[in-house]
């Protein structure tokens, strides 16, 4: 056979142009997500270290270099240390020592010199709140120009532009705020007493212009004063005192040597920028080199042997990697179903292309073309249209998401057009190795399935029942394996063959009672079913992985919404709730009940003093209406009782001191008092008896392991008067509370608690892959109907038009194409709400929902557990046989509206 050329590739791009836009399409779309996917992995999880960074103090997300002026010399020598070009001098260094990826960020770091501690300052004009006197923090910092505007006054600057330490008189300037709080005027004259007095005086005013950044946040006082509060016993009124900071010019370091104890320090902030979530153990590395390793070591001989090194860098990074081994296996199931479900779509468009070209490349074969020229004739063909395609998808997923790696998006969408590029070559290989003149029937009622087919999917069932066990024994962690990560997906392809084996056996078995039927169009519609090709059960296999993979995904995100929901809720007791130390208004519940979504009002008397077993132990205690707040319980699912067994005895009103209360009690409290009659001392001083009747792990009023709840009306009005109230109802309206509440007391709603618990990109990133894992599932399975029905749709058109001529009516042609369609959808969706039913199941004890729900291991709900959500089930099931009787009732008008000679011409391959 001749070598491929160029007129075989274009005659067959121009005899079927739609099967070409059709590959097209499908290939830049599944290399778009699959380039997608890891650039988007990349954005998230780059996005999470940076907020893991972000939210330890400035002080400890840069990295503090300190050491002492030069020790064991001259005088000369420890002001020649702090001088402005020494520590300039050491900055360069310590670029240099400091590690990859480990970058700083050198427009926010600063470096200079400060006393360790602050100066106390006679002044007497300065506040002195409790008459203590205010004290001062000096500092001369490196670039103030640079990170300041002025406002008022000059500079400082040092006289003859060098000091010493016998220096008696130097510059500062102070921020807006420093002024405004502590009255300092430009000219202002501050005296310092220590072991050399120092004489500072006020030359101007400055404004930061970033007051955010590590130069101004790290020794905050330099940007802001701060009211302190001497040491004392807890409780006690102890004296404040203001401390505020001046910044002295950098050439005025040596003036500080005399004053008192001081240090050198420089300040590394890092690059946000450079962070990323790949380099974390390069990042760690960087950091433990300089904290005890050989970047000490450098700083040791560089700037001298007592330089320390401080940092909360190593814990952030720690608590970042903890959360993205949580969350990241569980991102891997995802993209393992997404992928799979893709690759079988891809592989079954070539499969379904080889069957119906089997005549054409049997003839080929027949005439002499050789499987290697056969199979490079096909490549090209394809390679043509995959190749574009596949480059426009990656060039997608590149201006969708900016910012990530290029190379791992572009070898999943080389993956992709590789997959599209040999299904079809390759299928056509193994179809056509031998040449047959004739097959015999290929249709599912009679095809057999070879050994070697069946020790395969044997093995791929022992594999599947493997990673089933690992996943439910040891979990979805790091570490685990990507055998386990395709756990969901193997238990569809589990199903997949169970019901590709039990598919021909009910089309044998009512082959022949059909026949029996009245009329023509059920028994020709069972004939035509059971008459297909084999090859038509591969779309059950592409059906099942993302039914599969779809109802996984589901069920996931339902469960992050399940659990935040139900921690938000124990962690406010109702939809809203409003709380103050003291007694609320008489009024307020009544306001507060006519906000806008307000439902039900419930009040709480909460003390959190109350004292038993003889003042030994306080727990809280929830004084109710036993009525209201059993309602409230039961709808909201926290510890639900019968009011009644909670209601006062008889002649129990207003606190008598003879009644025993039941009481309801948490299993800690209940197995401390035990159930035999105790008192209890209120806040008020007075005392009740009370006995516990109920146990319950939860209640609405009190979050936590220790509570107890009485009803409200046996005790006296001043006891425990309602200082709580909890509102149920749809949409509440944080204004509208919180102008009802009228600054008493503080609002908490349900849902703003909800969305404290995503607090990490990671996270939301995480539910967005599942999303997209959840639409591509049932997008591909759509995907996969609709080949399957195209590919039998010619066919199908040349039937209805023999039919036609036979005396078919419209409404029959739609009847027969319907009941054709069905044999296929209606197993493929009950298997895929079996098979999504069962995946959800087995994989469960295996998959903890709890990091991704709640950004933390432990959630106030408990563990976050995988649990069948039925719309995931049932919406793509519906979805696919609507899909597939539309397409049918679509085909069969459209083919009603053609003549049959246009569908009979002769020389069609149909």
């Amino acid at each position: 056979m001749n070598r491929v050329t160029a007129p075989w590739v274009r005659t067959r791009l121009r005899t079927a142009p739609g099967a070409a836009v059709a590959l097209a399409l499908l290939v830049a779309l599944t290399a778009c997500l699959a380039a997608a996917f890891p650039r988007a992995l990349d954005r998230y999880t780059d996005a999470g270290l940076r907020r893991a960074v972000e939210r330890v103090p400035v002080d400890e997300s840069s990295v503090l270099v300190s050491a002492a002026p030069a020790l064991g010399g001259s005088v000369d020598d420890a002001e020649d240390s702090v001088r402005p070009e020494r520590l300039t001098g050491a900055y360069r260094s310590l670029l240099g020592i400091v590690e990859r990826p480990l970058v700083v960020d050198e427009k926010r770091s600063s470096y200079g010199v400060r006393v360790t501690e602050s100066l106390p300052t006679p002044e007497k004009w300065l506040p002195r709140p409790d008459g203590l006197p205010a004290e001062m923090v000096l500092a001369a910092q490196e670039g103030l120009a640079g990170h300041a505007r002025l406002r008022s006054g000059r500079l400082p600057e040092a006289a003859g532009g060098r000091t010493t330490v016998s220096t008696a008189e130097a510059e500062a300037a102070v921020t807006e705020e420093t002024a405004r709080t502590l009255h300092i005027e430009v000219g202002s004259v501050i005296h310092l007493p220590g072991e050399r007095d120092l004489t500072v005086r006020v030359t101007g005013i400055v404004a930061p212009t970033d007051p955010g950044s590590p130069y101004w946040s790290v020794e905050s006082v330099l940007r802001a004063p701060s009211l302190r509060r001497t040491p004392g016993p807890m409780g006690a009124s102890n004296p404040t005192y203001w401390v505020g900071g001046l910044l002295l010019a950098p050439e005025a370091g040596p003036a500080l040597l005399g004053t008192a104890r001081v240090s050198r320090y420089w300040h590394l902030a890092t690059d946000p920028g450079t962070l990323h979530s790949r380099d974390l153990e390069g990042l760690r590395s960087a950091v433990a080199s300089l904290e005890s390793g050989p970047g000490l070591e450098q700083l040791h001989s560089t700037i001298g042997p007592l330089t320390d090194v401080t940092t909360g860098l190593d814990s952030a990074f720690t608590a970042y990697e903890e959360l993205r081994g949580d969350i990241g296996p569980l991102i891997v199931v995802a993209a393992s179903g997404a992928g799979t479900v893709a690759a079988v779509v891809l592989l079954m468009a070539g499969g379904l292309t080889a069957e119906r070209r089997r005549a054409e490349l049997a003839l080929l074969r027949a005439r002499g073309a050789s499987v290697r020229g056969l199979v490079g004739r096909l490549l090209a063909e394809t390679a043509v249209v995959a190749v574009p395609a596949g480059a426009l998808g990656f060039g997608a997923a590149l201006l969708a998401l900016p910012g990530a790696r290029p190379l791992p998006g572009l070898w999943a969408a080389a993956a992709v057009t590789a997959v599209a590029c040999l299904a079809l070559p390759l299928r056509a290989a193994a179809a056509h190795h031998a040449v047959r003149i004739h097959d015999g029937r290929r249709d599912v009622a009679s095809v057999r399935a070879s050994r070697r087919r069946t020790v395969a999917e044997l093995t791929v069932v022992v594999l599947a029942l493997g990673a089933v066990e690992i996943l439910r024994r040891r979990g979805a962690t790091e570490g685990a394996g990507d055998l386990v990560a395709m756990a969901p997906v193997l238990v569809g392809v589990i199903a997949a063959l169970v019901l590709v084996r039990l598919y021909p056996l009910p089309l044998r078995g009512l082959a022949r009672p059909a026949r029996r039927l009245r009329g023509a169009v059920g028994p020709l519609a069972l004939a035509r079913a059971g008459r297909a090709s084999h090859s038509a059960v591969l779309p059950l296999l592409a059906l099942l992985t993302a039914f599969t993979v779809a109802a996984f995904g589901g069920s996931v995100l339902s469960g992050v919404a399940a659990a935040r929901d139900s921690a938000a809720l124990l962690s406010v007791g109702a939809d809203a709730r409003v709380e103050a130390d003291e007694a609320l208004p008489s009024g307020l519940p009544d306001r507060l009940g006519r906000a806008a979504g307000a439902r039900e009002v419930t009040e709480v008397g909460l003390d959190y003093a109350a004292k038993v077993q003889d003042g030994r132990q306080t727990l809280p205690l929830a004084a109710v209406d036993p009525a209201d707040y059993a309602e409230l319980a039961g709808r909201t699912g926290l510890g639900a009782f019968p009011a009644g067994e909670l209601r006062r005895p008889e002649g129990a009103e207003g606190g008598s001191e003879d009644a025993v209360l039941p009481a309801l009690a948490s299993p800690a409290v209940a197995e401390r008092l035990g159930g035999d009659a105790f008192q209890v001392r209120l806040a008020d001083g007075s005392f009740a008896t009370l006995r516990i009747v109920l146990v319950r792990d939860r209640t609405p009023a009190v979050y936590g392991d220790d509570f107890l709840v009485l009803d409200r009306a046996g005790l006296p009005a001043a006891a425990a008067p309602p200082n709580v109230v909890l509102l149920t109802g749809d949409g509440l309206d944080a204004g509208a509370l919180h102008r009802a509440a009228d600054g008493v007391g503080t609002v908490h709603l349900r849902s703003e608690e909800r969305r404290t618990y995503v607090d990490s990109p990671l996270q939301s990133g995480a539910e967005r892959i599942y999303t997209a894992a959840v639409a591509a599932g049932a997008g591909y399975a759509a995907l996969a109907l609709l080949l399957s029905l195209a590919s039998a749709a010619p066919e199908r058109a040349a039937l209805l038009a023999r039919l036609r001529t036979m005396g078919l009516t419209r409404a029959q042609g739609r009847r027969l194409l319907v009941l054709e369609s069905l044999p296929q959808a209606l197993p493929a969706a009950l298997g895929g709400i079996l098979t999504g039913w069962a995946a959800v199941r087995l994989l469960s004890p295996g998959i903890d929902l709890t990091t991704i729900a709640v950004s933390a291991t432990t959630s106030p709900a408990g563990r976050a557990e995988l649990s069948v959500d039925p719309w995931a089930l049932a919406v793509p099931a519906v979805a696919v046989l609507v899909l597939a009787v539309g397409v049918a009732a679509l085909q069969a008008w459209w083919s009603g509206r053609r003549t049959a000679v246009t569908e009979l011409r002769a020389g069609d391959a149909r």
